[in-house]
Protein backbone atom coordinates (compact mmCIF):
# COMPACT_ATOMS: atom_id res chain seq x y z
CA UNK A 1 0.00 0.00 0.00
CA UNK A 2 1.69 3.64 -0.93
CA UNK A 3 1.75 6.64 0.95
CA UNK A 4 -1.35 8.39 -0.82
CA UNK A 5 -4.03 5.16 0.10
CA UNK A 6 -2.28 5.41 3.75
CA UNK A 7 -3.28 8.49 3.97
CA UNK A 8 -6.51 8.85 2.55
CA UNK A 9 -7.63 5.43 4.61
CA UNK A 10 -6.71 8.36 7.85
CA UNK A 11 -8.02 10.98 6.90
CA UNK A 12 -11.13 9.56 6.35
CA UNK A 13 -10.71 8.04 9.92
CA UNK A 14 -10.40 11.82 11.18
CA UNK A 15 -13.29 13.39 8.88
CA UNK A 16 -15.29 10.33 10.81
CA UNK A 17 -13.74 10.43 14.15
CA UNK A 18 -14.69 14.48 13.58
CA UNK A 19 -18.28 14.20 12.37
CA UNK A 20 -18.85 12.18 15.59
CA UNK A 21 -17.38 14.92 18.01
CA UNK A 22 -19.04 17.86 16.03
CA UNK A 23 -22.24 15.59 16.46
CA UNK A 24 -21.48 15.72 20.59
CA UNK A 25 -20.75 19.49 20.48
CA UNK A 26 -23.55 20.11 18.96
CA UNK A 27 -25.93 17.65 21.68
CA UNK A 28 -24.68 19.42 24.11
CA UNK A 29 -26.36 22.76 23.07
CA UNK A 30 -25.91 26.50 23.39
CA UNK A 31 -27.49 27.00 26.29
CA UNK A 32 -25.07 24.11 28.25
CA UNK A 33 -22.34 26.04 26.28
CA UNK A 34 -22.75 29.52 27.19
CA UNK A 35 -23.28 28.72 31.01
CA UNK A 36 -20.15 27.05 31.37
CA UNK A 37 -21.75 23.45 31.38
CA UNK A 38 -20.35 22.28 28.38
CA UNK A 39 -17.43 24.26 28.29
CA UNK A 40 -14.92 21.23 29.41
CA UNK A 41 -16.03 18.84 26.61
CA UNK A 42 -15.64 22.11 23.84
CA UNK A 43 -12.49 22.94 24.94
CA UNK A 44 -11.80 19.05 24.62
CA UNK A 45 -12.47 19.09 21.54
CA UNK A 46 -11.16 22.33 20.51
CA UNK A 47 -7.57 20.67 21.42
CA UNK A 48 -8.47 17.83 19.35
CA UNK A 49 -9.31 20.16 16.82
CA UNK A 50 -5.58 21.84 17.04
CA UNK A 51 -3.76 18.45 16.88
CA UNK A 52 -5.47 17.46 13.55
CA UNK A 53 -5.05 20.62 12.13
CA UNK A 54 -1.63 21.06 12.81
CA UNK A 55 -1.11 17.30 11.45
CA UNK A 56 -3.01 17.51 8.58
CA UNK A 57 -0.31 21.03 7.69
CA UNK A 58 2.45 19.07 8.47
CA UNK A 59 1.31 16.37 5.99
CA UNK A 60 0.40 19.20 3.77
CA UNK A 61 3.74 20.45 4.19
CA UNK A 62 5.37 17.18 3.45
CA UNK A 63 4.27 16.47 0.53
CA UNK A 64 4.41 20.46 -1.21
CA UNK A 65 8.17 20.38 0.03
CA UNK A 66 9.08 16.84 -2.00
CA UNK A 67 6.34 17.42 -4.89
CA UNK A 68 8.34 21.13 -4.84
CA UNK A 69 12.03 19.19 -5.31
CA UNK A 70 10.59 16.16 -7.34
CA UNK A 71 9.17 18.67 -10.24
CA UNK A 72 10.48 21.67 -12.37
CA UNK A 73 11.58 23.62 -9.21
CA UNK A 74 11.85 26.82 -11.64
CA UNK A 75 8.49 27.33 -12.45
CA UNK A 76 7.31 26.74 -9.49
CA UNK A 77 9.60 29.60 -8.29
CA UNK A 78 9.09 31.59 -10.90
CA UNK A 79 4.63 30.79 -9.55
CA UNK A 80 6.14 31.74 -5.92
CA UNK A 81 7.53 34.75 -6.97
CA UNK A 82 4.95 36.13 -8.95
CA UNK A 83 2.66 36.13 -5.93
CA UNK A 84 5.08 37.58 -4.03
CA UNK A 85 4.73 40.90 -6.28
CA UNK A 86 1.41 40.36 -6.69
CA UNK A 87 1.17 41.03 -3.02
CA UNK A 88 3.66 43.91 -2.77
CA UNK A 89 2.01 45.52 -5.18
CA UNK A 90 -0.97 45.06 -3.36
CA UNK A 91 0.75 46.32 -0.47
CA UNK A 92 1.83 49.30 -2.26
CA UNK A 93 -1.26 50.09 -3.19
CA UNK A 94 -3.23 50.09 -0.29
CA UNK A 95 -3.16 53.24 1.90
CA UNK A 96 -4.49 52.37 5.48
CA UNK A 97 -6.00 56.34 5.40
CA UNK A 98 -9.02 56.25 3.50
CA UNK A 99 -11.69 55.08 5.93
CA UNK A 100 -12.68 56.25 8.76
CA UNK A 101 -12.18 54.12 12.14
CA UNK A 102 -13.60 56.16 14.71
CA UNK A 103 -17.05 54.21 14.98
CA UNK A 104 -14.77 51.21 15.36
CA UNK A 105 -12.20 52.17 17.90
CA UNK A 106 -15.11 53.84 20.09
CA UNK A 107 -16.36 50.43 20.48
CA UNK A 108 -13.54 49.33 21.88
CA UNK A 109 -11.81 47.59 18.80
CA UNK A 110 -8.11 48.19 17.96
CA UNK A 111 -8.48 48.91 14.40
CA UNK A 112 -4.60 51.34 13.45
CA UNK A 113 -4.14 52.31 10.14
CA UNK A 114 -1.78 49.37 9.68
CA UNK A 115 -4.53 46.87 10.02
CA UNK A 116 -6.45 49.25 7.65
CA UNK A 117 -3.42 48.72 4.95
CA UNK A 118 -3.49 44.64 5.64
CA UNK A 119 -6.88 44.72 5.17
CA UNK A 120 -6.81 46.42 1.74
CA UNK A 121 -3.88 44.84 0.63
CA UNK A 122 -5.37 41.80 1.14
CA UNK A 123 -8.66 42.73 -0.64
CA UNK A 124 -6.05 44.11 -3.47
CA UNK A 125 -4.11 41.09 -4.03
CA UNK A 126 -7.52 38.99 -3.98
CA UNK A 127 -9.40 41.08 -7.07
CA UNK A 128 -5.93 40.56 -9.11
CA UNK A 129 -5.83 36.93 -8.06
CA UNK A 130 -9.83 36.74 -8.91
CA UNK A 131 -9.01 38.22 -12.32
CA UNK A 132 -5.77 36.54 -13.15
CA UNK A 133 -7.76 33.46 -12.30
CA UNK A 134 -11.11 34.23 -14.06
CA UNK A 135 -8.86 35.42 -17.11
CA UNK A 136 -6.73 32.13 -17.35
CA UNK A 137 -10.51 30.23 -17.50
CA UNK A 138 -11.49 32.23 -20.45
CA UNK A 139 -8.52 32.05 -22.25
CA UNK A 140 -8.22 28.28 -21.28
CA UNK A 141 -11.40 27.77 -22.96
CA UNK A 142 -11.30 29.81 -26.28
CA UNK A 143 -8.15 27.54 -26.75
CA UNK A 144 -10.08 24.36 -26.70
CA UNK A 145 -12.93 25.89 -28.85
CA UNK A 146 -10.31 27.39 -31.21
CA UNK A 147 -8.56 24.05 -31.29
CA UNK A 148 -11.31 21.68 -32.67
Amino acid sequence: MNSQKLLTIIMGIIAVVSAAFLFMIISIGDEAIKSGEGSGTVNTFMYVAYIVLFLTLAIVLVFVIKGLFAGNIKKTLMSVGAFLVILVISYAMSSGTDLDLTPFTDKGEEITEATSKNVGAGLYAFYALAIIAIGSMVLSGIKKITNK
